[in-house]
Formats: structure tokens, C-alpha cells, sequence
């Protein structure tokens, strides 16, 4: 298996605890099940080292954070007309790995690259 065939890899190796993002529709329900527990996207790109290192850092604590957020994994390369969609239903400009944290159907905070860590998310969910 080459350099890139481990790039691309892609869902095969997320933590059980999040939820994979494929269809415009599950969109709809992440906003719903919003108002009754935080929901979060990760938008990853599965061809960039940074977004590869950030996914590690927020997998290796996946069932920590799942206490506090549901996480909805999202391969933007392969899905690209959701992460638009997504863009679209946010207001959040598209970067990558970005990660969008929804309360209560509105983002309640959206960042990206190395600030995305576990105790980022921790910070922003737990007062």
C-alpha cells in the first residue's frame, strides 16, 4: 500500500463513536438532534497531512468528547456537494479540517486547523 493509498483511506479507520456524513439529508437531522445535544461536523480532507494529524488528535479522545458531542464525520473529497451544503446551512466559510459545533439548531463556534483539539471542544461545551 502506497503513501497515498494511506491518505485515502477515509472512513475505514474513525473512532465507532462518530457518525459518518454521506447524504445532503442527514444534514437535517444533525440541526434536529441539535436541540437536545450538541452536534459537531468535522470536515476532514483525506489528501492533507494537517487535517490527517488533527483527526488523530480528536480520534484519540473520541469517547471522551462523545460525553459531551455527537461527532458527524464528513470526507470532503468524496462528499463534496455535503460539505457545501454544509457551508450553505452554516454560514461558515468552507476550510479544512474545520469543525462546526451546533446548539440548539445555530453554530455556536466553527475553527479550523491546528485550534481543533480536544480541549477545544471541551472549552466551548463545557460552561
Amino acid at each position: 500500500m502506497g503513501f497515498l493509498d494511506n491518505l485515502r483511506k477515509g472512513a475505514s479507520d474513525i473512532p465507532k463513536e462518530w457518525k459518518i456524513v454521506k447524504e445532503e439529508k442527514q444534514l437535517d437531522v444533525i440541526w434536529e438532534a441539535s436541540h437536545t445535544k450538541p452536534q459537531a461536523i468535522f470536515k476532514h480532507s483525506i489528501s492533507c497531512g494537517i487535517s490527517s494529524s488533527v483527526k488523530s488528535s480528536l480520534a484519540n479522545e473520541a469517547e471522551l468528547l462523545s460525553e459531551l458531542v455527537d461527532v458527524h464525520y464528513l470526507d470532503l473529497i468524496n462528499f463534496r456537494s455535503v460539505s457545501n451544503l454544509v457551508a450553505d446551512k452554516s454560514g461558515v466559510i468552507h476550510q479544512s479540517p474545520q469543525l462546526i459545533i451546533i446548539v440548539n439548531g445555530k453554530v455556536k463556534i466553527a475553527d479550523s486547523h491546528f485550534a481543533l483539539t480536544p480541549e477545544f471542544v471541551k472549552k466551548h461545551l463545557e460552561n
